[in-house]
């Protein structure tokens, strides 16, 4: 009998998105923009909307207790939905805490993540006002729900790119992926051998990429500063080249980027030789970065260029052009997304 039934893996995260909410409408005027961008924005006031978004962290899946403290997980959780905000041009500002939680863990272990969770709030100053707790029969469910807040006229989505503005992005770029594959070696070797001790001497920068990233929360004041107003933004956790791509796409334009602009730690590009991995492929695929990736006005170059938070890293071209990666020899080639995959 043939079988009728559509694989997840066909529709893929946004595809899957994209299809089962199809049908659902907005019948309250205060919902702004609903699903399709880094948070929800919901009408507050005259000039002040809040946003909203969610994220979960599944044990097995998105990351492992062999290698990662609960306090540094508690604090990630709450990094990368305030994330989220930051990639709107928003301030967060309350969180909820949900969890599902088997019995192997003790009261203890959960305190541990709550430290982190109460540190990252401390660190961005969120307030955990709610949540829920259950039980779980396979592993450890943490679900952050994020609120924060942004002038109406500071709020940035995704689509708002338009041909000939800048392509920018803060900070360096596949750090966290070089950490995540030395933390996954040394497991391998653990569970192989487990009186071998971990050999993590001189990985601290990239381990901490991995385990305790930081979201951007200074870069909304930092372009105020400069009196800059990005056109477009959306954080890098799935990888470069898969949000390039969503902007891309969102905003109906395309895009050349450039090998040699693409920021990379001298660590993450070390690490990756030492794994016979091309550092370049690590920045455009790795993943959970939390950098923010935006597009500026050709007239704000002067203000961002000399700024050592960003790096100017391509230009948006017309829809038509497509998306190009501009390697080193000056070949463009068709960017493609191959980060991470939620089915």
């Amino acid at each position: 009998m043939e079988d009728k039934t559509t694989g997840i893996e066909k529709l893929g995260e946004f595809g899957l998105i994209q299809h089962l909410t199809k049908d659902f409408q907005y019948s309250n005027p205060t919902t702004l923009k609903g699903i399709g961008d880094d948070a929800a924005v919901i009408d507050k006031s005259e000039n002040e909307a809040l946003l909203v978004s969610t994220d979960t962290l599944i044990e097995g899946i998105h990351f492992s207790l062999m290698y990662t403290p609960l306090k540094h997980l508690g604090y990630k959780a709450v990094a990368v939905n305030v994330s989220d905000i930051c990639a709107m041009n928003g301030k967060a500002t309350q969180i909820t805490v949900s969890l599902a939680v088997s019995s192997k863990f003790p009261v203890e272990a959960l305190e541990e993540l709550y430290e982190g969770i109460k540190a990252a709030c401390d660190t961005y100053q969120v307030d955990l006002i709610g949540g829920d707790t259950t039980s779980s029969i396979s592993g450890l469910v943490l679900t952050i729900t994020v609120i924060g807040h942004a002038q109406k006229d500071e709020i940035t989505y995704r689509n708002g790119a338009k041909e000939y503005d800048l392509l920018v992005v803060t900070g360096d770029l596949g750090g966290a992926y070089m950490g995540l594959q030395v933390l996954e070696r040394e497991k391998e070797v653990f569970k192989s051998n487990p009186s071998i001790q971990p050999d993590l001497d001189g990985h601290d920068y990239i381990i901490q990429r991995q385990l305790k990233p930081e979201a951007r929360a200074d870069v909304n004041k930092i372009l105020k500063d400069l009196e800059v107003q990005p056109t477009a933004m959306i954080d890098i956790s799935d990888g470069l080249a898969s949000e390039i791509i969503h902007l891309c796409t969102q905003s109906k334009v395309g895009c050349h980027i450039y090998d040699e602009k693409i920021p990379i730690d001298a660590k993450t590009s070390l690490t990756a030789l030492d794994f016979n991995l091309d550092p370049s492929t690590c920045a455009l695929n790795g993943g959970e970065d939390y950098e923010l990736l935006f597009t500026i006005n050709q007239s704000d170059f002067d203000k961002i260029n000399t700024n050592p938070n960003f790096t100017i890293i391509g230009h948006i071209t017309h829809e038509k052009d497509g998306i190009y990666y501009i390697d080193k020899q000056g070949s463009a080639l068709e960017l493609k997304a191959q980060g991470w995959r939620h089915f």
